[in-house]
């Protein structure tokens, strides 16, 4: 696959990663320029999407930036694992529950290298990981597609701040709590983005037609 695999080290602005993506977006419906993997940590900011609640809110006093992809509100911070993406779904089965399959499978796969065992859940979308008994987000998911093209992505918590969770309701889903791998593990997370990355190319395999 002819995939740009682009990671930036400074924390990069929401408004400006998403400027990109959807400028990117148009390039690759015009076959301009090549699908992508971007992978980056966002500065502190709350953002809704297409589906979000004012109830979601319960810190009225707290900036929101409403964007355009799927889902509802949620938090991204230093810490926290950006995986976006530009994906042309027009030459691969053009199923999203399938493709939304492609990136739980993937962070799934990547957490089990890692010996943490997570799982999706089809009623509330993310990864969960069963903290005795009690079901725990460890991923957010969040996709737009537009004429075939998917874009946006999801965001794996590895070592942020989860204070800032407490001031929403995270996805819109109130009798569930979030973690990170730190949390979860005290080993070392290591190169998971390479294994993130490797596990959603080797995953898109599948949307092959």
């Amino acid at each position: 696959m002819d995939i740009e695999i682009k990671k930036s080290i400074k924390p990069v602005k929401y408004d400006d990663a998403i400027t990109r993506l959807e400028a990117r977006s148009k390039l690759v419906n015009q076959y301009k320029d090549r699908e992508l993997i971007w992978i980056l940590e966002h500065e502190p900011i709350f953002t809704a999407g297409t589906s979000f609640s004012e109830r979601d809110i319960i810190d009225k006093s707290i900036n929101i930036y409403e964007t355009n992809r799927g889902g509802k509100i949620t938090y991204h911070g230093p810490g926290q694992l950006m995986f976006y993406f530009v994906i042309d779904l027009r030459n691969k089965k053009k199923d999203i529950r399938k493709f939304i399959s492609v990136i739980e499978n993937s962070i799934i796969e990547t957490l089990m290298e890692f010996k943490i065992k997570c799982h999706a859940d089809r009623k509330n979308i993310g990864i969960w990981y069963n903290n005795k008994g009690k079901l725990e987000k460890v991923a957010a998911i969040g996709l737009r597609v537009s004429k075939w093209i998917a874009y946006h992505g999801f965001c794996l918590n590895i070592k942020n701040d989860l204070e800032p969770y407490k001031k929403i309701i995270p996805c819109g889903i109130s009798d569930k709590n979030v973690t990170n791998l730190t949390k979860i593990s005290k080993i070392k997370f290591n190169k998971i983005d390479k294994i993130l990355i490797n596990k959603f190319i080797s995953n898109l395999k599948n949307l092959n037609v």
